[in-house]
């Protein structure tokens, strides 16, 4: 690490400041190439210097349980079944309430039917099937989805990211110049370029991904409440007895439920719910097909795009409105990228066409085929066209759906806040791994009870389907728009698509949910405005965590402690060298936290093997085990200090506090094998370099003989971060309270890392950003 005085690493928005001479050294990463610019120095230093803090960053490119490549058929299969149960709820359970919600006062005219089937056809076929299983699901991060897996994405191919903790480079480097140059190439690289330069636009792209996690998260909280409330509805249909409110308590004991089954895991949920949700589409593509061939065959005609022309000529501005109600159709569509985590490419694409699809389309052929026949109704098409001797089959089944549906955007929610966690942008909250052979099912106990509460808020506040429906379609229309946002980035710069492709989506699918959008804004004050109060409270929340996060990421990277600094305190003879272990847990990846020097100011003693420990996010879903440990060497070897870089990627769950000792310290021991084992290269006399194995024995037995003196000591900093003087008032509130009440009400570091207290010392520190 002798290499580390002569860089000043800087933050990941500044360029690496160069003298005369200049040597620039090019990492090679899978799917990205780094240039790094710096003083020129002797090729010893340079090598040390990028072996720790530019490997770093490194990582193979790995398959997470979503991809279909690192699954063999049988296991895809399986996976297949289980999403049926936890993917396609909310989309399975839409007939219920889609026609209801376009015809609330009846159908006008009896052809408004066949625009409106043909509306929901093409919209089914454009977004959900060509969109979202076709083209979103293979712009997953490693098998992860979900708008923070984009980012993520885009993230790892330009340096977009606001927190600092990669190594510094030159911003003009770009990873399309190693492609041989034409037009795309050319566009990929001006949109990486135009993203990387620009402060404004990087803000713009986390606001809009907190945004879109927002909304998933606000689907979460209304898919349960219009699902189970249709569906408790539909006794109407049998009794008048039950009242609204009869119908509306009904429901929140049904939420209550379903969110107390989830501590049991998706992997458990999935096989419970898959064979009632098979069940469910068997009995609505079934009836489906009945009233298509039993009432009027002729609605095949709407297959004709035509009558959606014929359909706004007719209607006009209510037609465009009633686009709201269209758009519910497609609910549900987010969370077969949202839930990917949980799954496989493959399994989702096999279980949307062969059994989804099919089975949702003659559903809606079905009910406007009865329509047709039966105008007066349209307020309850779905259990008016159900035949009366499978009423009740259907309506215990139905509830039973319901009840699924809600599952979805649930288990979206958990993966999102996960993602989002990781990268920085959430509050800390407890995430449970919930199946020990895929990674992507979690279960996050806080945000599970906050969903609930607002599920049964917004039942006894709504008490109907209408006003949720209204809010609902908001949501849902704001999440296929931001995943347009970002694909279209994919698609320049990532895929390198052809423009034309590019336009053709922009103009078909981008304008079709760009109308839809348009639609349901117009309802804002008919319950339009409570996902989008939900949006604001929870971006509020995350841009506060994330604010405050980089503000203090910063200072320690402003403030950190040199390494000649490092050796002088640690040579200090009244420093006294303890024996034992310890390890000091920082955020820092550059250079090392200056609650260091806090520490040893106020306890003047080091133990005889002091590691500091960095744990670090990487913009990638999963990190194999076998890379996850990255350490080097504070010069001279005598020190006994390390550094550790501990590498996650967001799906990843935590050792337990034991597991992980034992890995670190068997990593520690290999590295300190392999560091002196290996010959210097670069030295004069390669012989004088090598090392005895018995020296080698000697060194590695040094870290055996520290534990013999007890347990290792966790070294956590606990720093408080406080607007600076002179600050302004905004930046107070936001720091000085807001950033600190959150911190104060989530887990803290310790619960994070579950270490033991009894083996925990905390070091205060106040910051000043």
């Amino acid at each position: 690490m002798e290499g580390v005085d002569a860089i000043e690493e800087e933050s990941s928005q500044e360029k690496i400041h160069v003298e005369e001479k200049e040597q620039e050294h090019e990492v090679d990463q899978p799917g990205i190439h780094r240039g790094l610019k710096c003083k020129k120095l002797s090729w010893k230093n340079l090598i040390r210097l990028d072996s720790f803090d530019l490997e770093a960053d490194r990582f193979t490119s790995n398959q997470g349980p979503g991809s279909s490549q690192a699954l063999d058929w049988g296991s895809i299969m399986k996976l297949a079944f289980q999403s049926i149960g936890v993917v396609y709820g909310d989309l399975g359970t839409s007939p219920l309430y889609v026609l209801p919600g376009i015809f609330p006062i009846g159908v006008k005219h009896n052809d408004d039917i066949l625009g409106v089937l043909s509306l929901i056809f093409y919209s089914l076929m454009l977004i959900t099937l060509i969109k979202y299983v076709f083209i979103v699901l293979t712009a997953n991060d490693n098998g992860d989805g979900g708008t923070f897996a984009l980012y993520s994405l885009i993230c790892r191919y330009a340096k977009v990211s606001l927190t600092p903790n990669q190594q510094a480079e030159d911003k003009e480097v770009s990873n399309y110049r190693l492609d041989v140059p034409n037009r795309r190439l050319k566009r990929a690289s001006f949109i990486k370029s135009m993203l990387e330069s620009n402060q404004i636009l990087k803000y713009f792209i986390l606001f809009m991904t907190m945004l879109g996690t927002s909304m998933v998260i606000g689907d979460g909280i209304l898919t349960p409440c219009i699902s189970v409330l249709s569906a408790v509805g539909g006794v109407k249909e049998a009794t008048s007895a039950l009242t609204d409110n009869t119908i509306m308590w009904i429901s929140v004991g049904i939420l209550i439920i379903l969110f107390q089954v989830q501590r049991f895991g998706t992997d458990k949920i999935g096989y419970s719910f898959a064979p009632v949700l098979t069940i469910w589409f068997l009995f609505i593509g079934t009836i489906g097909m009945y009233n298509f061939v039993k009432h009027d065959p002729g609605v095949i005609k709407a297959i004709n795009p035509m009558y959606i022309v014929d359909y706004f000529i007719r209607n006009k501005k209510n037609a465009w409105i009633s686009l709201g109600g269209v758009i519910l159709c497609l609910t549900g569509s987010e969370a077969l990228f949202a839930d990917l985590g949980h799954f496989s490419v493959r399994s989702i694409q096999i279980s949307s066409i062969i059994i989804v699809f099919p089975s949702i389309i003659l559903a809606y052929f079905g009910q406007a085929s009865y329509l047709r026949k039966h105008n007066q109704d349209a307020s309850n098409a779905f259990y008016s066209s159900v035949p009366k001797p499978l009423y009740w089959p259907m309506f215990i089944v139905a509830i039973m759906a319901a009840i699924i549906a809600s599952q979805s955007l649930i288990s979206a929610s958990f993966s999102i806040v996960q993602q989002s966690l990781a990268l920085g942008c959430f509050p800390r909250v407890k995430v449970v791994h919930t199946s020990a052979k895929y990674k992507g099912q979690v279960y996050v106990p806080e945000i599970n009870t906050l969903l609930m509460l607002a599920c049964v808020g917004v039942t006894l506040g709504f008490k109907n389907t209408l006003k949720i429906g209204n809010a609902y379609g908001i949501a849902v229309a704001f999440v296929f728009t931001i995943t347009s946002l970002f694909l279209l980035l994919v698609m320049v710069m990532i895929w390198k698509t052809n423009i034309y492709l590019i336009i053709m989506y922009a103009l078909t699918i981008g304008l079709l949910e760009f109308l839809f959008l348009s639609s349901v804004l117009y309802k804002f004050v008919d319950g339009g405005y409570l996902p989008l109060l939900f949006a604001l409270t929870l971006v509020t929340i995350m841009h506060l965590w994330n604010y405050g996060y980089q503000k203090k990421y910063k200072y320690e990277l402003e403030n950190k402690v040199p390494t000649h600094k490092l050796v002088e305190v640690a040579s200090n003879p009244s420093i006294h060298r303890v024996p034992g272990v310890a390890l000091f847990y920082t955020e820092l990846v550059h250079g090392i936290s200056p609650i260091f020097t806090h520490y040893v100011s106020n306890v003047p003693a080091l133990h005889s093997i002091f590691v500091f420990v960095s744990i670090k996010y990487l913009t990638i879903s999963t990190v194999p085990p076998k890379e996850r440990f990255l350490f080097g060497r504070i010069e001279p070897h005598k020190l006994g200090i390390f550094r550790c870089v501990v590498r996650y990627g967001y799906k990843d769950s935590r050792f337990e506090c034991d597991f992980f000792k034992e890995m670190l310290v068997n990593q520690l021991q290999e590295f300190i094998r392999n560091d002196l084992l290996k010959p210097n290269e670069l030295a004069d006399n390669k012989e004088l370099e090598k090392v005895d194995e018995e020296t080698v024995q000697r060194e590695v037995e040094i870290v055996d003989v520290a534990l013999k003196f007890g347990d290792i000591v966790h070294l956590i900093g606990e720093n408080e971060v406080m607007a600076s003087k002179g600050s302004s008032l905004l930046k107070k509130l936001a720091i000085n309270y807001a950033y600190n009440w959150l911190k104060r009400c989530v887990r803290q570091a310790d619960e994070v890392f579950m270490i033991p207290r009894n083996r925990l010392l905390k070091v205060g520190m106040t910051y000043e950003v």
